[in-house]
């Protein structure tokens, strides 16, 4: 059989690297297909996605309205914030209506996070003001006076405190006020493109990576480890504790009215465009 080559796209990160360590290592079989691996951060993946160029790329669920005519949704590889997400931080305590008029700084305008504090706040632009900054230097960038507050993902929810930082919201904590629901931050698609066929059975294979990551946890922590900056062994494991779970295997039907209602939520506020119905490639345990 023809081997089939596909470019697969996610971050840099512990919890997509947990995710991905059985495919990345051959751990288990995976017929005619072999992955390149594409290391980027998400806003760069977003906006590649927006171009159609990764065959598999893991995308913000901010974006997916913008590229769904060339991407589905696979049922796993999600990261959702159950009462918990990315956070808005700054050097000195203030509410959440103080941050009106303040400059913020953003890990990227696709970024699933800037749909939520957009939600919590108003439009960027109008409501605040924003500098895009790579999600790794935000936290220094408000520490020094940069920017008023800054909306850090990733690691930094769990290290902005060494630097003096103060929580001002944790959004995924206040969407779940809001909806009873877990915060969709970000997925995996597959594109349109390969058929049908392809396109389940890559998920399928996605899905046995994830699974795999899980059924050999302090392994697959190891692996990820390399991948976390400023994180130890015990707070790389509860990052990806935080990220890759039930949920990442597959959304369910409480992820999926999630993903549904954020969407809504932002078409309803002009900060997206209606989306339709959402397909979804549901992978086969």
């Amino acid at each position: 059989m023809n081997e089939i080559s596909l470019k697969l796209g996610h971050s840099p990160d512990p919890d997509d690297a947990f995710m991905f360590y059985g495919l990345a290592k051959d751990k288990f079989p995976t017929g005619p297909y072999r992955f390149e691996h594409v290391l980027q951060d998400i806003q760069t993946l977003n906006q590649r996605a927006m171009k159609g160029e990764l065959e598999i790329t893991a995308i913000s669920i901010h974006a997916y309205p913008y590229v769904a005519d060339k991407y589905a949704l696979t049922s796993c590889g999600s990261s959702m914030g159950d009462k918990y997400g990315p956070m808005i931080v700054a050097r000195e305590p203030m509410k959440l209506s103080d941050l009106k008029a303040k400059k913020i700084a953003i890990p990227g305008k696709l970024t699933t996070a800037f749909l939520a504090m957009q939600l919590a706040i108003g439009k960027g632009g109008d409501a605040f003001q924003f500098d895009v900054v790579h999600f790794d230097e935000i936290p220094a960038y408000v520490r020094d006076g940069k920017a008023d507050a800054g909306l850090i993902i990733h690691e930094g929810q769990l290290t902005y405190k060494s630097l003096g930082l103060h929580l001002i919201v944790d959004l995924g904590a206040w969407w779940y006020e809001k909806t009873s629901l877990p915060l969709p931050l970000g997925g995996n698609c597959i594109r349109r493109d390969l058929g049908p066929r392809v396109m389940q059975e890559v998920t399928d294979i996605i899905r046995r990576s994830i699974q795999y990551s899980l059924d050999h946890r302090p392994e697959a922590v190891e692996y990820a480890l390399q991948f976390g900056r400023d994180l130890d062994r015990k707070l790389a494991d509860e990052f990806v504790g935080m990220y890759v779970n039930q949920w990442t295997l597959d959304y369910g039907p409480r992820g999926r009215e999630a993903i549904t209602r954020l969407l809504k939520d932002g078409a309803k506020a002009g900060l997206v465009p209606e989306t339709g119905t959402i397909d979804y490639v549901t992978a086969r345990g």
